[in-house]
């Protein structure tokens, strides 16, 4: 029989985004604060968004609504990757963000590392842009797990596969 384990993931459900996105442009539509300031939220691709507006300060506003609307649906906003504001054509501002799924290199090696810091006879190792952590007992994997869960590793985790 093989050691228990399970997999550190970080994955985020593009279809609650969409549906934030949507929620967010109606509210837009609505709000006083926002008529004829030409505001909007385009999903440009499934896992990029672009923010337009005609000020700098409806832009950040608009930001703000938008994440407002992802915390609702259970989204981390530890999976955004806010571009800078940038200047558009016709005296218009556009800011670019990003929606980040897996784990980077970079960070499966930081979060191995911290597993490895704990001194438990658990291994840990990357396979793409998961970590599987295995291990004799099941009782130090969930001590990892909870270590992982206090950590903050600037992007959301999630446990799969514990097996």
């Amino acid at each position: 029989m093989p050691d228990p384990s399970f997999n550190v993931v970080s994955e985020v459900d593009l279809q609650e985004v969409k549906n934030a996105v949507h929620q967010a442009t109606k509210e837009i539509a609505t709000r006083f604060d926002f008529k004829g300031t030409g505001t909007e939220i385009v999903l440009i691709a499934p896992d990029l968004l672009e923010i337009r507006s005609e000020t700098e300060q409806r832009l950040r506003a608009a930001v703000e609504v938008l994440e407002e609307k992802l915390v609702r649906r259970k989204v981390s906003l530890k999976a955004l990757e806010r571009g800078r504001i940038e200047e558009a054509a016709r005296s218009t501002y556009k800011q670019q963000i990003r929606i980040v799924h897996g784990i980077s290199k970079e960070k499966a090696k930081e979060i191995i590392k911290a597993v490895k810091d704990m001194r438990l006879k658990v291994q840990a190792s990357a396979h793409g842009n998961v970590v599987r952590v295995t291990g004799k007992k099941k009782d130090d994997l969930q001590r990892v797990i909870q270590h992982l869960k206090t950590a903050d590793f600037g992007v959301p985790l999630q446990f799969t596969n514990y097996r």
